[in-house]
């Protein structure tokens, strides 16, 4: 939809269900008030635009603190639910985690405050003054709701950025929000049972829908926040060389039944395949080699069962944690060429292995 600031700005075909469904139930409010007619509807649907505007705002305030500390922003999304900047790198301290945090809350607690101010100046029986009317009420609650202490909303990340400050451990000021925002979901679709057990009514449908629906999306990122804070904690443990399989290096006309053999002897898991200058050029298929019958092993090549090593697909030996990951996701491929100094092969790392040691599998 455009990039202020330079962030892009997208928003998904689910916005136009939640226009549609506060357009649908703020006209009634609009029409008993100002008795507009059909005109009614469009007032309802300007006030929806108007209230993801104020969301892009908010979202535009994380996202502009967290450039001015560094950190990169891929892109907002405007969602049914409301909104999320796509910040690519967590805050490397805590009190910069607090500020890209709280600045959202605060911009749409200032918005509310000048929505006040400007509908005192406004006649409440005109349009404008019932735009302004619900949109700073809209704001006030955004902030508000916002402000609760657990992930993934921002006041889940101010706990964090509160128990990290405290504990010098990002992930134990994770742990703690996440878990407070998964109660917190909890509570949410908790919420029109208990209000309809306290006035003695039939809990209302729609209140049902709408509770399930956002205690669902808090309970989910707060599960998500969780996972990836796990991650994070074995990344340091993340070593390209720890990981590696030990190779042999044969070159392409050795049979596979030969392979196997010598690979065996010299007790490693891998083959890579070399040619005349000893260079590198593929490396033997675990899988490949399986499809071949027994029998069949001792007249086939290792090149047959070899797949050649494409750009990206020699590593540093050295690599470890973050840079691993990414020099990975730059490079997909099930396994690469580890070397070290000089060139000199120190193994073979597979892709499902690095995965194995992330998930704790």
């Amino acid at each position: 939809m455009g990039s202020p600031f330079g962030i892009p700005v997208h928003v998904a075909p689910s916005w136009l269900i939640i226009a549609a469904i506060i357009t649908v139930l703020y006209a009634p409010l609009v029409e008993g008030r100002l008795a507009l007619g059909p005109l009614s509807y469009l007032v309802a649907f300007v006030f929806a635009v108007l209230l993801y505007a104020s969301v892009l705002v908010h979202e535009l305030a994380h996202s502009v603190v967290a450039r001015r500390y560094g950190l990169p922003v891929r892109r907002i999304t405007l969602y049914m639910l409301g909104g999320v900047s796509e910040i690519e790198r967590e805050a490397p301290t805590p009190g910069r985690e607090f500020w890209v945090a709280f600045s959202g809350p605060l911009l749409s607690l200032v918005l509310a405050a000048g929505g006040l101010v400007a509908y005192g100046f406004a006649d409440p029986d005109t349009i404008v003054g019932v735009l302004l009317w619900q949109l700073w009420v809209a704001n006030l609650l955004v902030g508000v709701f916002n402000l609760l202490p657990g992930l993934p909303l921002d006041g889940g990340r101010l706990l964090r950025a509160l128990v990290w400050g405290v504990t010098r451990r990002p992930y134990a000021g994770t742990l703690a929000a996440a878990w407070v925002g998964r109660a917190l979901a909890a509570a949410v679709i908790a919420l029109p049972f208990l209000s309809a057990w306290w006035t003695a009514g039939s809990p209302n449908l729609f209140a049902i829908l709408w509770a399930v629906l956002l205690g669902g999306f808090i309970w989910s990122g707060a599960t998500s926040s969780l996972r990836a804070a796990r991650l994070r904690e074995r990344l340091p443990g993340l070593r390209a060389r720890s990981l590696a399989r030990e190779a042999i290096l044969l070159t392409a006309d050795t049979s596979v039944a030969e392979g196997l053999r010598r690979m065996d002897e010299a007790g490693a898991e891998a083959i890579v395949v070399i040619d005349t200058d000893d260079t590198p050029t593929s490396i033997v298929s675990d899988a490949a080699i399986a499809a071949i019958p027994e029998a069949r092993r001792p007249w086939v090549p290792l090149s047959s069962a070899a797949r050649a090593i494409l750009p990206g697909g020699v590593l540093d030996a050295g690599l470890e944690g973050v840079e691993l990951l990414e020099a990975l996701h730059a490079h997909p491929a099930q396994e690469y060429l580890l070397t070290g100094s000089g060139g000199r092969v120190e193994g073979v790392l597979r892709s499902s292995d690095v995965q194995a040691a992330v998930t704790g599998s």
